[in-house]
């Protein structure tokens, strides 16, 4: 009973605590007293508690607009949002911020913030890739406006990542489209993997799988379309063959070169002809 008792006892005094910090911030909200509540808004933030500093900044800004503080204020503001990991609304204010104080000696972070709200944002490749176009924008522009950042090794490695998820969510498209026997878009996607990336480390896979759809594309082709699609498939593959000599993919795609090169005799003598397909 007694141990009861005292249990009792602890909680209705973690109760009044708890009762009587929510009265004191309520207190401070409503106090109309701007030093105070930027006072306690900024230990607020110091003390990471940033919902309540938030909900204070939120009740200055009209109040402070056109003062010196306001930048301090606003800077602090978008942080916020930030930190509790509403990124969208992250990105809104700290770009808020780079419009109103243009020349803030802040303004360099800040426009980082922009762009790394965005990264923050950034979802698996499977899914739509506006906020990595984006994020990828936004950090382009700021190497290009901070050349001598501290920050530009980061920068440029986040922008290698984003592109890395680009270059995976094309390259799964490419195999979509060839695995349901769209080989034209399969080639088409593909192909402009090797464009939009150049540097890619999978262009050997990427040029064979580009060898291996102009193949199929070219064997399901009507006769009046073949001889043009056998000649890309020759040269798809004789470049293959001379970028990649040992390859992996090498005896599969010199047999695809040889079958071409077979069709494309078979048909120059008769082009209602076509050789049935065969394993290779």
């Amino acid at each position: 009973m007694k141990i009861n008792l005292i249990k009792l006892l602890f909680g209705l005094a973690f109760l009044l605590s708890v009762a009587s910090c929510k009265s004191e911030f309520e207190k401070i909200r409503v106090s109309n007293d701007a030093a105070l509540i930027l006072e306690k808004a900024n230990v607020y933030f110091d003390q990471k508690d940033y919902q309540k500093a938030q909900t204070l900044y939120e009740l200055l800004i009209p109040t402070y607009r056109g003062k010196k503080e306001l930048e301090q204020i606003y800077y602090r503001y978008a942080y916020t949002y930030y930190h509790l990991g509403s990124y969208i609304s992250a990105g809104v204010y700290f770009d808020n911020f780079a419009s109103t104080f243009p020349t803030s000696s802040l303004r360099e972070e800040i426009d980082f913030m922009s762009a790394y709200s965005n990264y923050q944002l950034s979802p698996t490749f499977r899914l739509d890739q506006q906020y990595t176009l984006t994020a990828i924008d936004k950090l382009q522009l700021y190497v290009n406006t901070y050349p001598s950042s501290e920050r530009l090794k980061e920068a440029n490695q986040l922008m290698d990542e984003l592109r890395s998820k680009l270059e995976e969510k094309a390259l799964e498209e490419g195999k979509l489209y060839y695995d349901v026997r769209q080989y034209q878009s399969s080639i088409q996607s593909l192909e402009n993997v090797m464009k939009d990336f150049p540097d890619t480390k999978n262009a050997e896979l990427i040029r064979y799988q580009i060898v291996m759809a102009a193949y199929d594309l070219a064997q399901n082709s009507i006769i009046e379309k073949q001889k043009e699609r056998y000649e890309q498939v020759l040269a798809k593959s004789t470049i293959f063959l001379a970028k990649y000599p040992k390859s992996g993919y090498y005896n599969e795609v010199n047999a695809i070169n040889k079958r071409a090169e077979q069709q494309l005799k078979l048909i120059q003598k008769d082009d209602r002809y076509q050789v049935q397909s065969s394993n290779y």
